[in-house]
């Protein structure tokens, strides 16, 4: 067989992972947006560099758009088969993706507008009708169990611990009288998080997918979360009368965030100002968070014990419609804004940014990964200027950043990750979702842990298995 990597190879996002049986049957791992890559973004997500139309099953790790936001357009593009996920994924996909119609309808009717006379109208990657019958091709299948996708392909989903329903993929192929054992980590999560369980153990597989996002770094902050973030608002909102924005993913980090204030406000250390989340998504990615409780760890288990609603605290408001957004901009009052996306390159919070980045009474916080060339990328790094909506501004406010709330594993996570398996009977690592130097890097932990045998494969690479 052969697998071939068409997205998030040297790179992060655009996750799609192809996998050829000897029969033809096609099994694709993902199918998600390139997100924060430039110029580059565009021609990336036009183009699959396979045909859609030939593949036979489709498998997703879990629901952030970088993993499935072009599932629509394969089936634009003439894919009629499964796809497969966990029953969480399913619910948070379905209003993730018709988000993303939505925006990229806006986006080209916006573009439209604004396009000279005689030019190529924009046209959006999918369209809400796309979701729909996108949806319909959906099955869920529940995690430890072994589901026969056909004759020759079993398939079984462990806890990613990324978020809620994340999975990672676990699949036993049949060919010429041989049984393969491939596993894709799909994104790895935290042991120890705030919110979710850890990453499951899974059998010895013969090749691993494997992600690589932070495989050059540690989380560990000095200080817990509820301190640095109670730092940070007390100096920013009650000391110098500012705003803290933070640019936030509506699945995962925004809970995330809410969980550890409410949290504060149990101990009585929340700071008395307001909070905003600025973001219908976040809204109902949060009740499907709400509805999936067995995803939850047992500390958090215990604190439901005692508080009903742990993403809900005094001073909380979900902001909806987009003159309740527009609002917040001109209200002087001090307050907490959070609001998608995580990298800032669009929705909300960029419009909060421009309007906060250039008084040195706030402070924007990051709190999680930023692709280098985002434009949360750029603030995580220190530029001292930034383009925004066509204009350059002066980076005044304060930058800020809590790295131990990404929702990916370090290095010692995703080593932990594989600490189950025997290096000796993996044949090959695949190292995928990762910027090139740090995938480099943590090949080298993987060699120090006796996985030598490690591909770091190119866009559209093909590998025989």
């Amino acid at each position: 067989m052969k697998i071939a990597f068409h997205g998030a190879a040297r790179a992060v996002t655009g996750s799609k992972h192809l996998i050829t049986l000897k029969n033809n049957t096609q099994i694709l791992l993902d199918c998600g947006l390139f997100q924060g890559m430039g110029d580059l973004t565009e021609g990336l997500n036009e183009s699959f560099g396979f045909d859609p139309s030939l593949v036979s099953y489709l498998i997703l790790s879990h629901a952030h758009i970088d993993h499935c936001g072009l599932l629509p357009r394969l089936v634009a593009e003439g894919f009629k088969g499964n796809i497969y996920c966990t029953p969480a994924t399913m619910d948070l996909a379905r209003i993730l993706l018709m988000d993303s119609a939505k925006i990229q309808t806006q986006d080209a009717e916006y573009a439209n507008r604004k396009m000279r006379q005689g030019g190529e109208p924009e046209m959006p990657l999918y369209t809400e009708k796309d979701v729909i019958q996108t949806l319909s091709q959906f099955k869920v299948v529940n995690y430890n169990e072994d589901f026969p996708i056909d004759s020759n392909v079993t398939l079984n989903f462990t806890d990613a611990g990324h978020i809620v329903g994340s999975a990672a993929v676990h699949l036993k192929i049949s060919e010429d009288g041989k049984t393969t054992n491939i596993t894709f980590s799909g994104d790895v999560g935290r042991y120890g998080d705030l919110l979710l369980k850890s990453p499951q153990s899974f059998p010895q597989a013969d090749y691993v997918i494997m992600e690589s996002t932070y495989g050059d770094s540690l989380h560990q902050d000095l200080e817990p979360i509820e301190n640095t973030l109670k730092e940070i608002i007390n100096q920013t909102c009650i000391v110098k009368k500012g705003k803290v924005i933070i640019p936030a993913f509506s699945v995962g980090r925004t809970q995330e965030l809410l969980y550890a204030l409410n949290a504060m406000e149990l101990k009585n250390n929340l700071p008395d100002v307001q909070y905003y989340v600025d973001s219908p998504l976040s809204l109902q990615a949060t009740e499907v968070l709400r509805n999936h409780p067995e995803v939850y760890n047992n500390g958090v288990k215990e604190v439901m014990k005692v508080d009903k609603d742990i993403f809900g605290f005094k001073g909380l408001k979900f902001i909806e419609s987009v003159e309740e957004s527009k609002a917040l901009n001109s209200d002087p009052r001090p307050c907490v804004i959070i609001s998608s996306s995580g990298m800032a390159e669009g929705g909300r919070v960029k419009h909060h940014i421009r309007n906060n980045i250039s008084d040195q009474k706030n402070t924007i916080l990051m709190v999680g990964y930023a692709e280098p060339r985002s434009l949360a990328g750029k603030l995580l790094a220190g530029q001292p200027k930034v383009w925004l909506f066509g204009q350059e501004y002066e980076v005044v406010a304060d930058t800020r950043s809590i790295r131990s709330m990404s929702a990916h594993g370090d290095y010692e996570d995703l080593l932990q990750f594989l600490s189950g398996q025997d290096p000796n009977q993996i044949k090959r690592i695949f190292l995928v979702h990762g910027e090139y130097k740090v995938q480099q890097i943590f090949a080298g932990h993987l060699n120090d842990k006796g996985f030598h045998n490690v591909a770091i494969p190119e866009y559209h690479q093909e590998f025989e298995v």
